[in-house]
Parts: structure tokens; C-alpha cells; sequence
């Protein structure tokens, strides 16, 4: 088994407009780049807040930081970009996201986990967590289960092989052999390169051992775009490889479509019924939230993971729906 200390690592960190977290990401990376000489990346989409200039001052610090442009905005090519120039005589890369929290020992972690598997990818839960009433509200939804769907990512289990997971750790080689990210998608570029990932042999991990925290949009406005834009990201990926969506991705949806028929309601009440369903079962899960959290406040949490399923399965019929030469996605994440 390889020892984790000797294998050489590039970290990347895509950023636009993140001045209120990178320097919290960049503290909790310092001493993982230390113990193993890492090259930390931070790739700016064209920030127009104080991120830049955060991450200057620390690369004149820490001779370990840089800081490059991404003409390009999106994350996809933030990473693509950090790998083709920094990327020779590095084993591993390690991607972050300004808008989260890690443990202390994240990336000791993740390489331990490789080492010991062998997986060319390991993957890693989230937990989200909220600041203030509403980013709270927000961040007991996607924690639920009827928020997230039982997705494999959201949860901590002992770890397992999986399709897809949120992408910490991956072989720079592998990531290299498969072409890197997509640089159109601006969402679900990850589950996207996973697919390549499975299809050229490699093996993806999930551990059990670590998580990142994730802070979500602390708006319903910014979050239903997020949301609708996951669900163009979504079907922009089945249509890329011919694939059809799994039985979770096809319920949701059907959502939009099956809610919208509640405008044939004059003609027979039956075509409200998908309607009533949702708001009960949005209703319902919120009750189970606040059960759960110990706050009342969480049925309103039911009612916006009801509100980002609507909005995913309107992103992927946008999607579906549109002509196959569309134009790329737009830039912001």
C-alpha cells in the first residue's frame, strides 16, 4: 500500500463572488498542503467582491497558494484549467468548494481511503447548514430525506462503491484519461464525468469516514434557480449518453407536468388531484422535519424541498424539451 504522505497533490478551488468563506477554506486546507507539500489552486470566475484579493494576501503568505483566472466562469473549466497547467508530477486532485466546511483531517482522510481500496475516486457525503431563519429552513430540507431523495451523497453510511457521489478526491490520471470535466455544464458536471469515470474501468468510493459541510442559498429566489438549473444539468447528461433517468430522477420529474394539469381543473376536478397530493405530501414531509429538527419551523423546510423538486423537474423538461444543438448553460452557478 502506498503511503499517503508521499503522493503529491493538486487541491482546486473554483470560486465566484465567495469573499464570506474562501479564507475559512483556505485556513482549513494550510496544514494538509503542508504535511504534504500541496499545490493549492484557487480558480476565480471573475469575481467582483473581495475573493481575489483575500486569496492574494494569502498567496504572498503561503508560497503554496495561487490564484489564476477562469475566463470561462464555470466551475467545470475552473478545474480543467488548474489540472492542465498545474497538473504534471501530481498523483491526486483534490476539489473544494469555497462554499463549504471541512474537517481538519478531510484530505488525510481521503488519500487514506484510496490507499487502502484502490478507488480512482472517492466521494463524499454533505451535511448543509444553515445561518439565520430561512438558510436554516433551506438546510433542513436538503438534509431530509424528502428533500434529497435518499441520495447515497446526503447520507453518512460506512462507506460502499457507488455511481456517483459528490467528487472530492479523484487520480489525476484517470481524470486526464477521460477528458476532464465537460467545460459546458455548469451543473452536474460531476455526475456527467462520473458516467466517463465507470465507463473507462475506473472505481468511484463513498466514504463513511468523512464529510464536507455545505452552506446553501440563503434565498428562495437563488435557490429555485439552483435547482432548475440541476435539473437542465440532469438531462443535459442523459441526453449526452443516451441514457434514461432512474426511477428517483423520473418521479420528480413528472412533477412539473403532473402539477400543471391542474389547469384542466374546470373540466373535471380529477385533474387536481396531482396538485393536492404534492402540497399534502409537502405538508407531510415537513411535519416529519420538524419532528426530526425539534422545530416547527421545519414544515415550512417540507414545502421548499416540494419547491426545489418543482424546480428540477421544470429545469429538465427546459432542457429535454429544447432543440439538441442548444446553446451551452448560462455561467452562474
Amino acid at each position: 500500500m502506498p503511503d499517503p504522505r508521499a503522493l503529491k497533490v493538486l487541491v482546486v478551488i473554483p470560486t465566484l463572488n465567495e469573499e464570506a468563506h474562501i479564507a475559512q477554506v483556505l485556513d482549513g486546507i494550510a496544514g494538509f498542503a503542508a504535511r504534504h507539500d500541496a499545490l493549492v489552486v484557487v480558480a476565480d470566475g471573475g469575481s467582483n467582491d473581495s475573493t481575489c484579493e483575500i486569496v492574494r494576501a494569502r498567496a504572498v503568505r503561503d508560497d503554496r497558494v495561487r490564484l489564476i483566472d477562469n475566463p470561462r466562469r464555470l466551475q467545470a473549466a475552473a478545474v480543467n484549467l488548474a489540472v492542465e497547467r498545474f497538473g504534471d508530477g501530481r498523483d491526486w486532485l483534490l476539489r473544494l468548494d469555497a462554499h463549504s466546511a471541512y474537517p481538519a483531517d478531510f484530505g488525510d482522510v481521503l488519500l487514506a481511503e484510496a490507499a487502502q481500496g484502490g478507488a480512482d475516486s472517492v466521494v463524499v457525503s454533505m451535511q448543509a447548514q444553515g445561518d439565520g431563519f430561512l438558510q436554516r429552513v433551506i438546510a433542513d430540507a436538503q438534509n431530509s430525506r424528502i428533500g434529497n431523495g435518499g441520495s447515497a451523497h446526503r447520507l453518512l453510511g460506512a462507506g460502499a462503491w457507488v455511481e456517483h457521489g459528490h467528487h472530492a478526491l479523484m487520480r489525476i490520471a484517470a481524470f486526464r484519461e477521460v477528458g476532464g470535466y465537460d467545460p459546458t455544464f455548469s451543473h452536474n458536471e460531476d455526475a456527467e464525468l462520473d458516467r466517463r469515470l465507470l465507463a473507462a474501468g475506473h472505481r468511484i468510493w463513498l466514504t463513511g469516514k468523512t464529510r464536507l459541510t455545505y452552506f446553501p442559498r440563503r434565498r428562495i429566489g437563488p435557490l429555485m434557480r439552483q435547482y432548475f438549473n440541476f435539473g437542465r444539468g440532469r438531462a443535459r447528461n442523459l441526453i449526452k449518453h443516451r441514457a434514461r433517468p432512474g426511477l428517483r430522477q423520473a418521479v420528480v420529474a413528472l412533477l412539473a407536468p403532473a402539477v400543471a394539469l391542474a389547469v384542466l381543473t374546470p373540466l373535471s376536478l380529477v385533474f387536481a388531484l396531482p396538485l393536492a397530493l404534492w402540497l399534502l405530501a409537502c405538508l407531510a414531509g415537513g411535519a416529519g422535519i420538524a419532528v426530526q429538527t425539534g422545530r416547527v419551523a421545519g414544515i415550512l423546510s417540507g414545502f421548499v424541498a416540494g419547491s426545489m423538486h418543482m424546480a428540477w423537474s421544470v429545469g429538465f423538461w427546459r432542457q429535454w424539451l429544447a432543440p439538441r444543438r442548444a446553446p451551452a448553460m448560462a455561467a452562474a452557478r
